[in-house]
């Protein structure tokens, strides 16, 4: 049954949590993650991931609990909540043996993700061929065929320019001007205006248009230079902070619709 299914996801990101989130939505909660002991996650209020630093975290209503190891997953899961692990390369998926991998790293390229990693395997993104090393890959690119679910083939290729917010694209972003430790005193959900010193990185400020900052990268955490580190929303909506995106909708409902053609019943 469905309801059975035990689905690993790598990475709990925005666009991996979007995933979980909807399958949890469809009654398949046999959930586990797993990340990097440092995530880089920008849009924290949506991203599981934030249960690496804080035990937990709750996304739209729906629980992730940092386990530390295999047996603790299972009792995580035994109270309804999606289990995080920090497990950077997913070893412990092997014990677990999911039905279903999603390889939702996002890293533009594939980290290792094999077809014989489980009965089905999916790839978000550009980096994967569906038919070689996994099974099917869902659309990530803004546009017409965002959210495709294609049997064979690739992801259209990374562009590296944001997708267009009330018109602006690369000025929403920001982007570490050096490699050093973030720091920042702002946080989501703060209106910031163009010139603002929004955070600091090795010294340098950091800040773009007016809006609402949607995201933000952890302060203290090391970063490279042209990293993001951070979101501003021109729309100023204060709740699409802490809200699931159309976009990471679009790719979840996807990974939702290749789970269900395989188990169809």
């Amino acid at each position: 049954m469905r309801s059975n299914l035990v689905i690993g996801i790598k990475g709990a990101g925005e666009m991996a949590s979007a995933a979980a989130w909807r399958l949890y939505m469809a009654n398949i909660r046999r959930i586990v993650m797993t990340e990097t002991a440092m995530p880089l996650a920008v849009r924290r209020e949506v991203a599981f991931s934030e249960a690496v630093y804080a035990g937990c975290k709750t996304v739209e209503g729906v629980r992730a609990v940092k386990a530390a190891g295999a047996e603790q997953v299972r009792r995580i899961w035994a109270q309804g909540q999606i289990a995080v692990m920090v497990d950077p390369e997913a070893a412990t998926l092997h014990g677990i043996r999911p039905d279903v991998l999603v390889d939702a790293i996002l890293a533009k390229q594939n980290l290792g993700t094999r077809l014989s990693d489980a009965p089905l395997v999916i790839g978000l993104g550009p980096g994967f061929t569906a038919g070689e090393d996994v099974h099917v890959v869902v659309e990530t690119r803004r546009g017409h065929h965002l959210g495709r679910i294609l049997a064979t083939g690739s992801a259209e290729p990374n562009t590296g320019i944001p997708a267009a917010v009330e018109g602006v694209t690369e000025d929403r972003v920001l982007r570490a001007p050096s490699e050093g430790e973030f720091m920042s005193s702002c946080r989501i959900g703060d209106w910031v205006k163009k010139g603002m010193a929004v955070g600091h990185v090795a010294g340098t400020e950091v800040g773009r248009i007016d809006g609402v900052l949607r995201g933000l990268l952890r302060p203290g955490t090391w970063v490279t230079t042209g990293l993001k580190i951070g979101d501003i929303d021109p729309r100023g909506n204060v709740d699409h902070c802490c809200t699931i995106s159309d976009k990471a909708r679009s790719i979840a409902g996807s990974v939702l619709e290749a789970v269900l053609r395989t188990y169809n019943r």
